[in-house]
């Protein structure tokens, strides 16, 4: 998850994973739990250089004129200063006048962290330090779809130490679809729990009875065209009260991996770099989508809205239509 570059940036922009300490840092973006690691990752950084570290914590929301400048002017032991500014994004006027005048001198031995979360409340001062020298963004970017959130799994397990297989790594994903906090702290405890060569049954045995993995259970057995079996597995879970809206997401993310790889010529590693998916994604995909025809596959794509559509409301049967979208699936559009 590579970090955007804005063209009136002056500063660098990297990734949360290469936060860093420099007299300023903006840390922006809405993914809040990335934005904590990269905070702690500059408080460890800082404190391994100075054992007598200072840390001091802002409200931007309810800063008062003259706060940032007491907290900045040196003390009589000289100690480093660490200030952490949350909800820049809701800042008062004060702290923006404040902020504005200091970033365009930094007190030395400072580091001040600038957390932004988006919205137009603070850019004049956005733009300021990006458009200043001795900074750095972090660019903490909303982690939601599918390949996106694979990749930050695999990146968890490869920093516990940890490998995974394709499909425990898929299963994983899919059984923790909130907050990426949650699926990270899931990747620690599977680690934890069953060691650092993980499969499928050990990801089984950890999310049984997670209905996002059910439901993967049921879209895999669609796209191998195992209607039958994809019926009762469905039925199954939705009379134990299983939401049908996790059933559809799981089905909608595979066809539209097979839509993207439909037609596509080449091997799965050049055809990954291209469609920004994992090589095993794309053999997956090219493997469930043999069979189907590009009408088929465009209806089916259709279908899948309109399915969406009927479960939020549009119909007095849901389930119905969900079971109708699946048996056209497994029936490959025939």
């Amino acid at each position: 998850m590579a970090a955007a570059r804005g063209s009136k940036s002056k500063i660098p922009q990297v990734d949360w994973t290469d936060a860093r300490p420099e007299p300023v840092v903006l840390i922006s973006g809405p993914e809040t739990f990335l934005a904590d690691r990269a905070g702690q990752a500059i408080r460890a950084a800082l404190l391994e250089a100075h054992s007598d570290l200072e840390v001091h914590d802002v409200d931007a929301a309810s800063y008062t004129a003259g706060e940032l400048f007491t907290i900045a002017s040196p003390s009589l032991f000289a100690e480093p200063r660490l200030i952490r500014v949350e909800g820049v994004e809701k800042c008062s006027d004060a702290f923006l006048e404040d902020a504005k005048r200091y970033v365009a001198e930094p007190a030395d031995d400072t580091t001040l962290v600038l957390r932004h979360a988006g919205g137009q409340r603070g850019k004049a001062l956005l733009d300021l330090v990006r458009g200043g020298a001795g900074g750095v963004e972090v660019v903490c970017a909303e982690v939601k779809k599918d390949q996106d959130r694979l990749a930050f799994a695999q990146a968890e397990f490869r920093r516990l130490g940890a490998q995974i297989t394709p499909g425990a790594l898929r299963m994983m994903v899919a059984a923790y679809s909130g907050g990426i906090g949650e699926l990270a702290g899931a990747c620690a405890q599977l680690v934890s729990d069953a060691g650092v060569r993980l499969t499928e049954e050990e990801v089984t045995r950890a999310t049984e009875g997670r209905v996002e993995t059910n439901a993967f259970k049921v879209a895999d057995a669609a796209t191998a065209g195992r209607g039958a079996e994809a019926l009762v597995l469905l039925r199954q879970a939705l009379s134990t009260g299983t939401d049908p809206i996790p059933m559809l997401a799981a089905l909608n993310m595979k066809v539209r991996a097979m839509a993207r790889v439909y037609g596509a010529a080449g091997s799965s590693g050049q055809l990954a770099k291209e469609l920004g998916m994992a090589p095993w994604q794309v053999d997956r995909a090219l493997r469930e989508v043999r069979g189907w025809r590009e009408e088929d596959l465009a209806r089916c794509i259709d279908l899948a809205a309109e399915t969406e559509w009927m479960l939020k409301g549009g119909s007095r049967d849901p389930e119905y239509a969900l079971e109708k979208f699946l048996l056209f699936v497994a029936k490959r559009g025939r």
